[in-house]
């Protein structure tokens, strides 16, 4: 590439001498001049050709001298490089030059071959500070685009190494899938000021919950959220982690529910399903577009044990695959779900809080689902019983009715 510099000097030969000078790399194509007699002409033709590389300026010059015109530069958003040339005993101005930001200097009379090694020097410091910037923006791009998917601290890790820390590849993952439950008749029905408002409130709550949990927002689709872990950085405890940020999200959306049901609107409930296993992960945006996220069965069967919520009653539904990897996993068993378009059962828990777990209802409710398991006839009446103990228990009246309509067992085939 070429580099183009300005001179700025009132002496009517340098110009010639200049070019002779220089004529080399003139040739070569390696830079080219432009020439001003004075500050005031020096501006005009900056204006002209703001693609100036490099300014050579004489001090004491008619109209506008070099001082004037370095600072002039300086005020600009493009500062340009500046080598300034005065006569040696002229010192003082020199060190004023350089205090306003000249980057070099030369005196008078000029050695071509100084001057030639100067302006080498110089635009070698122009090029390093041009890679410099372009390394600041594409890093500032990048982070702006991770901070979508990442918590703050893990884009600015992942920022420097985009290209290495999400190529796709395939990686065993956790999946969290939210959705609202009547979310499509909120749409028809609430002004856009105040959907917008409820949904924007509600994804930005939800990724903070996420983010906390150091998880990574795949992808936002209206009102359901795809959540991962262990992607793209290992987390050995990524099970754990999965799970306990899925009872949080579902605590956060109760909290937002009440919110809004205190002034009046009817909000849906967080539906959450939880699953682990292999999946296809990284940035399938190419490089114009960025867009980290997952692909496989994985990620379906997450989505269908969320959808699983709707039948059971239940808010959140985890697999059996991620429940046996959580550390001191606390929950119950749901059953063993065929899940639309599958043919084997997925035995599928709901998680409960410490306190929940070590409840009497969470024991007996192991038992009454130990007969209902083994195909023992007291299973209705122990179910029975839980439902006069327990009557808000969605998931314990969802087992009690299968019973009173006759089936039998744990496997439940879900449409």
């Amino acid at each position: 590439m070429t580099a183009t510099i300005l001179v700025v000097d009132d002496e009517p030969d340098l110009e010639a001498l200049v070019l002779q000078k220089f004529r080399r790399q003139v040739r070569e194509g390696l830079v080219s001049f432009i020439f001003a007699r004075d500050g005031l002409e020096a501006l005009q033709s900056l204006e002209r050709h703001p693609h100036v590389d490099l300014v050579v300026t004489d001090i004491n010059m008619p109209r506008m001298d070099g001082l004037s015109l370095l600072a002039r530069l300086q005020e600009s958003e493009d500062k340009k490089s500046t080598i300034v040339v005065s006569a040696y005993g002229d010192m003082s101005n020199i060190r004023t030059a350089m205090n306003r930001g000249a980057f070099d200097f030369l005196t008078k009379p000029i050695d071509f071959a100084d001057l030639e090694a100067t302006i080498d020097k110089t635009l070698r410091h122009i090029e390093m500070l041009r890679e410099a910037r372009r390394r600041q923006a594409e890093a500032e791009r990048a982070h702006a685009s991770l901070s979508r998917y990442f918590s703050p601290e893990l884009a600015k890790r992942l920022a420097a190494s985009v290209g290495d820390s999400t190529e796709v590849t395939w990686r065993e993952i956790a999946v969290i899938f939210t959705d609202i439950t009547g979310f499509t008749s909120l749409v028809e029905t609430a002004a856009p000021e105040l959907l917008g408002e409820l949904l924007n409130e509600y994804v930005a709550g939800m990724t903070d919950v996420v983010f906390a949990h150091e998880g990574t927002v795949a992808k936002v689709i209206g009102d359901a959220i795809e959540v991962l872990f262990n992607a793209p950085s290992d987390q050995p405890d990524y099970a754990t982690r999965a799970v306990a940020c899925a009872r949080e999200l579902d605590a956060w959306g109760e909290a937002f529910r009440e919110r809004w049901k205190a002034r009046g609107v009817n909000f849906g409930a967080t539906r959450i399903g939880v699953h682990s296993g292999p999946a296809l992960v990284g940035n399938f945006g190419g490089g114009r577009f960025f867009d980290y996220t997952a692909y496989g069965d994985t990620i379906n069967t997450a989505a269908r044990l969320e959808a699983a919520n709707k039948f059971l009653g239940t808010r959140i539904c985890v697999s059996a695959t991620i429940a046996t990897a959580v550390e001191n996993f606390r929950g119950r068993p749901v059953g063993d779900l065929v899940l639309r378009g599958r043919s084997e059962p997925l035995r599928a828990y709901e998680p409960l809080s410490a306190a929940s777990f070590a409840a009497p209802a969470t024991s007996q409710y192991g038992e009454a689902f130990a007969k209902l398991e083994a195909g023992d006839g007291n299973a209705m009446p122990a179910f029975a019983a839980l439902v006069g103990s327990h009557a808000e228990d969605p998931l314990v009246n969802f087992h009690l009715k299968r019973l009173l309509n006759g089936a039998k067992g744990v496997r439940m085939q879900l449409e």
